[in-house]
């Protein structure tokens, strides 16, 4: 409960008569409760953010790794989820509002299992050093950023392989994961930049609402799924894609890496970053008062 909230509270105390017969337990449990009814205020989700980027930023670099290709394997299965669909419904023009459902489940993956998405990073990581600015913080978000994209990528370039080479996916998905993965690279470099901004937007508002919502799966494939209707292009789950076409042979390295992985990275970072995440830090930073964390 905020400060501005106190007095409230304090009225609800004094102008209830039981008050004065009530028991200790009783004025406590209803303290609980207008806690808990009360809106979690914009400074306080800026404090639950900052703390987990914070966190962040001092775990292991073991640990980061390990995290980070974890999720670029699970993010796999947005890839996986989309084909499925894809291939058993029939071509009609709602099809893609259907099959699109099948992109969120990577991210439900990565989500509730707290691996290290470089996304959400965008956000974690960039509060706490807006809230202390120095080289000490930059140096880490850095280390941070670079570590968990690289462990990303190698993740969905080893799922992309599985996906190829072990015979566990009939030809039916791999046509499928083909179509959807040619789709998602058919852009130019520009296109991809542009793509890719609403998607970092996207990505960091979720991980700003996250702290405030009871259901977080049904907040999850709201924006996930929203992402993949919208053509948006997101960095990891575009890696398995990216990763899909050049083991495959469609693509070289240049159309992959160059095309489509640099600009949507670019395009990734100023939405979460230059865009949402500065506007969000704009609406807390006089409440916060030359707080550091």
């Amino acid at each position: 409960m905020t400060k501005a909230d106190a007095p409230f509270a304090e009225d609800l105390a004094t102008d209830d008569p039981r008050r004065d017969e009530g028991s200790g337990v009783e004025q406590e449990a209803e303290e609980q409760s207008v806690e808990k009814a009360a809106r979690l205020s914009a400074r306080l989700i800026y404090e639950v953010i900052r703390r987990d980027g914070k966190e962040e930023l001092s775990r292991p670099i073991s640990s980061l790794v390990w995290s980070g290709f974890t999720a670029g394997v699970l993010i796999s299965f947005s890839l996986i989820g989309e084909a499925v669909f894809r291939a058993h419904l029939p071509p009609t023009n709602w099809r893609p509002l259907v099959d699109n459902l099948g992109y969120t489940l990577g991210f439900l993956l990565v989500i509730h299992g707290r691996m290290q998405l470089f996304t959400e990073n965008t956000i974690t990581t960039v509060l706490p050093l807006m809230a202390r600015f120095c080289r000490e913080r930059i140096r880490a978000t850095i280390r941070l950023w670079t570590t968990v994209l690289a462990a990303n990528v190698v993740g969905a370039f080893v799922a992309a392989g599985f996906m190829l080479w072990t015979g566990a996916f009939p030809d039916q998905l791999q046509v499928a994961m083909r179509d959807i993965s040619l789709h998602a690279l058919d852009m130019s470099i520009v296109e991809g930049f542009f793509h890719a901004m609403p998607a970092g937007v996207l990505i960091a508002a979720l991980v700003w609402i996250l702290p405030t919502t009871p259901n977080i799966t049904l907040v999850v494939v709201i924006f996930t799924w929203l992402i993949a209707a919208g053509d948006f292009a997101h960095i990891i789950a575009g890696s398995v894609e990216m990763a899909y076409l050049m083991l495959g042979g469609d693509i070289g390295v240049m159309r992959g890496f160059v095309g489509f992985f640099l600009p949507v990275l670019l395009g990734n970072i100023v939405g979460g970053t230059m865009v949402f995440t500065m506007m969000a830090w704009a609406q807390v930073m006089n409440e916060v008062n030359g707080r550091r964390g």
